[in-house]
């Protein structure tokens, strides 16, 4: 028996207000699957799945599913189940789940398959707890599976984010882990950011004194190179007197 999910107040973000913006380069492109008829147009609703779920700016080759994308390809599986298969890859479970807790998980999920930021932190409470009961993948069932999904992406719609207004794009301003996970994966390489640890940072910093070994010029010996001349100003002969060699 599954525990419900907690009750929580949604607050007024931009998502749940109509909107009417006029659309410029910054309104969210739309992929709908029925507006790519042949198989190299719906490579691009592919990458933009990718890119939405994954939030990389660049999809490695073996983090793709050919299996997933094969099916969507043939028709036999949705955009949505699609969406489906990348969150509970192994690709994803790697790059995502494995850096960062359920708050955060919640968060990232919420953002990239829902295109809508967390309501509070008690929504973050009662889906996490839902990842703890159900594990990852009962957790994204329930997402994909709700009434808020299926309104605004239903079964044929690449999620987006949501009434993108004023704010960057969440890929650019929510990096795949967060700070803690920085640190453990650098060992303390940038825990850096409060004064104390900086003062600690820069008294360990050694400083070495650069020797300079003084230079004495006074057995430097400059060649004669000047000419003898007619009283015409004809040059008579060179002076090598330096003794440079002659080719």
């Amino acid at each position: 028996m599954s525990i419900p999910l907690l009750e929580y107040k949604p607050s007024s973000q931009n998502q749940r207000v109509p909107g009417y913006e006029v659309p410029n380069e910054d309104t969210p492109r739309t992929y709908r699957i029925e507006d790519y008829a042949f198989e190299g147009e719906i490579e691009e609703l592919i990458w933009a799945a990718y890119r939405q779920v994954f939030s990389e700016h660049v999809i490695l080759k073996f983090y793709r599913q050919n299996y997933l994308e094969s099916q969507l390809k043939n028709k036999a599986i949705s955009v949505r189940d699609f969406i489906r298969g990348l969150a509970k890859s192994e690709a994803f479970k790697d790059l995502v789940i494995k850096a960062n807790s359920n708050y955060r998980l919640v968060e990232l999920a919420l953002k990239r398959l829902l295109g809508r930021a967390p309501y509070s932190k008690d929504e973050e409470i009662a889906w996490s707890i839902k990842i703890a009961t159900l594990g990852w993948d009962g957790f994204v069932d329930a997402l994909l599976d709700s009434q808020e999904y299926q309104s605004n992406f239903g079964e044929n719609i690449v999620p987006y984010q949501r009434r993108r207004y004023k704010d960057r794009p969440f890929n650019l301003v929510t990096p795949r882990y967060g700070n803690y996970w920085r640190d453990k994966l650098e060992n303390g390489r940038y825990k850096w950011g409060d004064i104390n640890n900086f003062l600690d940072m820069a008294n360990s910093i050694a400083i070495r004194t650069v020797t300079y070994t003084p230079v004495s010029i006074a057995n430097i010996k400059i060649p004669d190179t000047t000419r003898e001349t007619t009283p015409q100003g004809i040059p008579l002969s060179i002076n090598t007197s330096a003794n440079f060699p002659v080719r």
